[in-house]
């Protein structure tokens, strides 16, 4: 199924016992069962006010497309939206509705937030086929369900998604990337002393052996912020950043094995990747950690337990390990709740978190 409108998508999920939720087919993760209705067909941008920094599109429209848009007034979605598909092995087109679904933010959030806290406005279509509009092209307070919020990442769980409205940020006139060679331990230590301090960095990273400190701005405050963070940290040097290969995880994408995504507190991820032994791409000064794992078989969730979250974004052929931590009695109760709220028939998504 392919609807063109909200209308006929409302028909659709009426007339459904069970669909499979899709934009590009490009982030998903999980195993939904039913029929695959496809979003490709609610495309296009609606409105753009560069002077307002506000966009709104329709949830099926190609990221390409949004991001070709903004660059032509040197704008950007601040989050910095990561492009899963060759870590997760897919083809075809990620959609804006998609990004929203997974509410996939890069390195830039510990700066301007994820995904979901540049969303102003959501239109979506429940399980009962109702049309449901919340927030609106402006920042505000809100009562009741924050709806803007509570779609991005429910993975199509509780509606779909038909158009999406955004604040957009402005390219900023220059950045500039510190780089250190150092392992785990030392070089975890000099991202959190960076992110305890005033200096305002956009990205804060550690890969192979090397930690990566990113500013962003104007041209002066970029170099004066570079000097501060240079007396605080020592030998750090001006060098090319590879962030793209850290918002996309891309040294583990043409390699076998499971992978994970940990949501940790900072000071507790040099201790987990010790433990378990396994090679690993640590972004937001540690807070999330990527993990390789080639045989499938490591006690990630137990290693976390306690101390946060562990997400299977890639399994192994065969491998029976649910991709999302299972929830807390309390939390999931309220995931019920608010399904049967909003997808009382249970249409949606049904398998993907459980």
């Amino acid at each position: 199924m392919r609807p063109a409108t909200e209308a006929e998508l409302s028909e659709a999920i009426l007339g459904s016992k069970a669909l499979v939720v899709q934009g590009g087919g490009t982030r998903t993760i999980g195993a939904a069962v039913g029929e695959v209705l496809q979003t490709s067909g609610l495309s296009g941008v609606e409105l753009y006010e560069p002077g307002a920094l506000t966009l709104v599109a329709r949830a099926g429209t190609p990221l390409t497309e949004i991001e070709a848009v903004l660059a032509g007034e040197r704008q950007r979605l601040a989050f910095e939206v990561p492009d899963m598909r060759g870590l997760l092995r897919r083809e075809g087109a990620s959609t804006l509705g998609g990004v929203v679904a997974v509410n996939a933010s890069g390195p830039r959030r510990l700066q301007v937030g994820a995904c979901r806290d540049a969303l102003l406005g959501v239109r979506f279509v429940d399980g009962a086929g109702q049309i449901i509009k919340n927030g609106g092209r402006v920042m505000k307070n809100v009562t009741g369900y924050d709806l803007v919020k509570l779609m991005a990442g429910s993975h199509g769980s509780l509606g779909v998604i038909s158009e999406l409205a955004f604040k957009v940020q402005a390219v900023p006139e220059a950045q500039l990337t510190l780089v250190a060679e150092r392992g785990i331990t030392e070089g975890l230590a000099d991202l959190r002393k960076a992110l305890g301090s005033p200096y305002d960095i956009s990205g804060a990273a550690w890969m192979a052996g090397r930690a990566m400190i990113r500013i962003e701005g104007m041209a002066g405050s970029v170099a004066y912020r570079a000097t501060q963070l240079r007396g605080l940290l020592g030998d750090w040097q001006e060098a090319a950043g590879d962030w793209a290969a850290v918002r996309d995880v891309t040294p583990f994408a043409a390699r076998d094995g499971a992978v994970w995504r940990l949501a940790v507190k900072p000071t507790e991820a040099a201790g987990i990747i010790a433990a378990l032994g396994l090679e690993a791409i640590c972004d937001w000064g540690g807070g999330l950690i990527w993990l390789l794992d080639p045989a499938g078989s490591a006690p990630v969730r137990a290693a976390v337990a306690g101390l946060g979250s562990a997400t299977l974004v890639r399994s192994l052929t065969g491998q029976s390990t649910p991709s999302f931590q299972p929830e807390a009695a309390g939390v999931a109760a309220l995931s019920r709740a608010l399904r049967a709220q909003f997808d009382p028939r249970g249409v949606f998504n049904q398998g993907i978190m459980g």
